[in-house]
């Protein structure tokens, strides 16, 4: 008897998937489950342009709405970051079905703002991680990825999740700044909120974290934990403080306690932190 394979659906809410890396992701996938365990759906319109996006607002939309309603698909798994998803993120939450709701969707970076949608949508099964391009580039990222979508496998999650059972999210730090105070904000009260960020210097990461802990409905988390804030740039003169130095600092101001560290970030060995309470 032939097992029906787990079909994961790749979708680009963002700017565009360059069609080598859509085929790398095949490969990958081919190579990682001859079997045909699980299959990646990529859909056709991954690799469209419309000037910095993947396509228009209209057609990334509406690719992410097929996938996440087709009962056909278990799973949805972001192909990339970039530019994007908020622009669709309001606009795709009503036009989302029951089949819709019983997924889990993974991504992060920009694909923050659909997963920050989503959550406070109600959908149960939302989470910060590996995108399917970082899979397609490391065998360990795409499985840990993988592993979570097909089942919600704790060795894919972030380790402090284990032993604290707090509600929590992760988020580039970015894209949570500038979503607050808008229709897709979700309500993080009592949550551990996990940080990471790439390619800022540090006044800017400086001013995000003003900002963002000023809120007042940030201000109601239970924590903050950073997790890595790479590919720093250039901060001329010298900033002064470390990117943690810069949170605490920020925390101290706002009184938000500062729980530590985070094992998530824009690289192989960023985890998984599903977004709400688990179990």
């Amino acid at each position: 008897m032939q097992t029906r394979p787990f079909r994961i659906g790749v979708v680009n809410a963002s700017s565009r998937l360059d069609p080598a890396r859509g085929e790398a992701i095949r490969a990958w996938a081919a190579a990682t489950w001859p079997d045909g365990a699980v299959e990646l759906v990529l859909h056709p319109a991954l690799h469209e342009v419309h000037g910095h996006f993947g396509g228009d607002d209209a057609t990334r939309a509406r690719a992410f709405v097929e996938t996440a309603n087709d009962p056909d698909i278990d799973a949805v798994w972001f192909a990339r970051g970039g530019y994007g998803a908020c622009r669709i993120a309001e606009a795709v939450i009503p036009e989302l079905n029951a089949h819709a709701y019983a997924k889990r969707y993974l991504g992060y970076s920009d694909a923050g703002s659909l997963l920050a949608a989503l959550y406070r949508a109600g959908f149960p099964h939302v989470a910060h991680g590996p995108m399917a391009s970082d899979g397609s580039r490391h065998d360990a990222t795409g499985l840990r990825a993988v592993n979570w979508l097909r089942s919600g496998d704790a060795a894919s999650l972030e380790p402090s999740l284990l032993t604290d059972a707090r509600p929590a999210v992760g988020f580039n730090l970015t894209i949570l700044n500038e979503l607050v105070g808008t229709a897709i904000e979700p309500d993080l009260t009592g949550h551990v909120l996990m940080l990471e960020e790439v390619s800022e210097a540090l006044y800017r990461v400086d001013r995000m974290v003003f900002h963002l802990t000023g809120q007042a409905s940030i201000r109601r988390v239970a924590g903050i934990r950073l997790g890595r804030v790479s590919d720093v740039t250039v901060n001329d003169p010298d900033f002064g403080q470390t990117a943690e130095e810069i949170v605490r600092y920020w925390c101290v101001r706002s009184g938000i306690p500062y729980l530590g560290g985070a094992d998530i970030g824009h690289d192989r060995d960023n985890k998984v932190v599903p977004f709400g309470r688990r179990g």
